[in-house]
């Protein structure tokens, strides 16, 4: 099994988002997948220029020279693709964003119905894949993630790919001052590296998996007590 990871995270490795991604993408290493891991801010990945070439002129070949040409390949030959991305206003952050919407010369600019719906196939051979979303947000409730999660799985309706799962972490913000003050919440990350195993060794991610990662770290009203006392030190350091 190949996995292609993608985490458009500015602050890579040392994001929450990356806190849940690591160890699930650990697990399936662990479990005998090939894993390759990008972070967006380390590419040059231009924007969707929308003329159309990948479909006409040079067709399933982007015309941009960057550092797409060299994801294209492994898009190619991917199993398992791993979205890993903040809750930016709703939805991906923008740098998720600009690297599916370069993912359009695997497509055909034909038409064909699939499930009473005009979509566009697969060039070439097709196989079955899955996707996986990762994701983490500063706000408490775990329902912020719901506009995130339609998007996902319209990619994969429309792409015909499988929505094998999403490792939800709501107010992630809190898990690095929880780690500092000693409170055990080793069983999020144990749940994520588990959730990578069952994915490689029984194609699916169990619910009980996904719920300890989303799990509740404190009351709401505590969090919101300590996320404004936050602020409010901040802003009074630096005088506003």
């Amino acid at each position: 099994m190949k996995v292609l990871a993608i985490n458009s995270s500015p602050r890579m490795e040392k994001g929450n988002t990356a806190m849940i991604l690591n160890p699930f993408l650990e697990g399936m290493k662990e479990a005998g997948a090939e894993v390759d891991l990008f972070y967006t801010r380390k590419l040059n990945i231009n924007p969707c220029t929308g003329e159309f070439n990948c479909w006409f002129k040079t067709p399933g070949e982007c015309y941009q020279d960057d550092d797409m040409q060299l994801l294209y390949p492994k898009i190619k030959e991917a199993d398992v693709f791993v979205f890993a991305s903040p809750l930016y206003s709703d939805g991906f952050n923008a740098p998720m964003k600009n690297f599916i919407d370069r993912m359009i010369p695997g497509l055909d600019p034909s038409l064909e119905l699939r499930d009473d719906r005009c979509l566009h196939p697969h060039r070439g051979v097709t196989k079955d894949r899955k996707m996986v979303l990762v994701s983490n947000c500063g706000f408490w409730e775990m329902e912020n993630f719901d506009s995130l999660l339609a998007h996902m799985q319209a990619i994969c309706k429309n792409a015909s790919f499988e929505f094998a799962g999403a490792l939800l972490r709501p107010h992630g913000e809190s898990m690095p001052i929880m780690i500092q003050m000693g409170v055990p919440i080793d069983d999020i990350f144990e749940a994520a590296k588990d959730a990578g195993r069952q994915l490689v060794n029984e194609g699916r991610i169990s619910q009980k998996s996904l719920d300890i990662i989303g799990r509740e770290l404190l009351p709401r009203d505590m969090f919101i007590e300590n996320y404004n006392q936050y602020c409010k030190q901040i802003l009074d350091s630096l005088g506003k």
